[in-house]
């Protein structure tokens, strides 16, 4: 079970330099044939949702371009279709992307209702940050955003006789009303004791290409 922590702890963690986790790729001989390439969210409104994952997450953006389709010769009533598509990054070109689709033409009804508690069929978008409690901060201000709950110190199950993993977690709305969680990873992520089982003359991985 997760578990909170206290202050003393987190200020512990953040002397003993566990506070960065940096994104890098698997060793050659641990690959799968499969890359979690990219994750696009319909939204209502661009800029507003790049103010959110651009300027306040600080993602980059990759690219940005609208794309346009014309009617069908069945149906040239129908008009020519416009979709704006941008591409954020985090600290990767190519894998865990973050797309942003907005319709333009023609535009999607509103939905429904406000931001509720994730269920089946719903996605939870999880961003791993430097400081999370600044920039929390600097989100939890952006028109749209509802804040689930602020920056706490949890405890995740290392499991198998492994130490527990301490993460500081976040979490709010985007002004879609997508759930994302805001954490920062104080100690050695899942997976990264296969680098160091492979030190000691691990097994090694042998992964044939597609």
């Amino acid at each position: 079970m997760l578990s909170r922590v206290s202050t003393l702890s987190v200020l512990l963690l953040l002397a003993l330099g566990l506070s960065e986790v940096r994104a890098e790729p698997v060793r050659s001989y641990q690959r799968v044939p499969t890359d979690i390439r990219r994750t696009t969210l319909i939204v209502r409104d661009m800029e507003r949702s790049l103010g959110f994952y651009q300027e306040g997450l600080g993602l980059k953006v990759v690219y940005d371009q609208v794309l346009t389709r014309p009617a069908p010769e069945s149906n040239p009533a129908a008009g020519e279709t416009a979709v704006r598509l941008a591409l954020l990054r985090g600290n990767d070109n190519f894998i865990g992307l973050l797309g942003l689709l907005e319709y333009q033409n023609p535009r999607l009804p509103e939905p429904a209702g406000g931001p509720k508690r994730p269920g089946i069929g719903d996605v939870l978008l999880v961003f791993n940050t430097k400081n999370v409690e600044r920039r929390f901060e600097r989100v939890r201000g952006i028109q749209g955003v509802t804040v689930a709950s602020e920056p706490a110190l949890l405890q995740y199950p290392g499991g198998e006789g492994k130490d527990p993993i301490p993460v500081m977690v976040s979490s709010m709305w985007d002004p879609d009303g997508y759930f994302v969680e805001l954490s920062q990873i104080l100690g050695a992520p899942p997976g990264s004791e296969e680098d160091l089982s492979d030190q000691d003359g691990g097994e090694l991985m042998d992964v044939a290409p597609d």
